[in-house]
């Protein structure tokens, strides 16, 4: 079992920036691929950035060019630098990992954008 715990999230107006942080039970660098979703209220849960155990790096085209997913491997976790906030940001934000074939979901972390 592994569990991952988000943090990092708040309110902010739009412009701003916030980083979410996902720190794992296991070493992070065991994970074969981390994840960060988003889930708005009234809507499906969406993949927002990917990062795999070799440096790879996915992005859904909304926020291309203002997310950023990093491992911080001083801290241990996988990040997510937000700038250039939209209200549209707005949402649950999730971190899942895949350890051996299996998946892992944390509480998530609430990100709120004002206009």
């Amino acid at each position: 079992q592994v569990q991952l715990v988000e943090s990092g999230g708040g309110l902010v107006q739009a412009g701003g920036s916030l980083r979410l942080s996902c720190a794992a039970s296991i070493s992070i660098f065991s994970l074969a691929f981390v994840g960060w979703y988003r889930q708005a209220p009234g809507k499906q849960r969406e993949l927002v950035a990917v990062i795999t155990s070799g440096g790879n790096e996915n992005y859904v085209d909304s926020v291309k060019g203002r997310f950023t997913i990093s491992t911080d491997s001083h801290k241990g976790t996988v990040d997510l630098q937000m700038n250039s906030l939209k209200p549209e940001d707005t949402g649950a934000y999730y971190c899942q990992g895949v350890y051996r074939g299996n998946v892992y979901w944390g509480q998530g972390t609430q990100v709120t954008v004002s206009s």
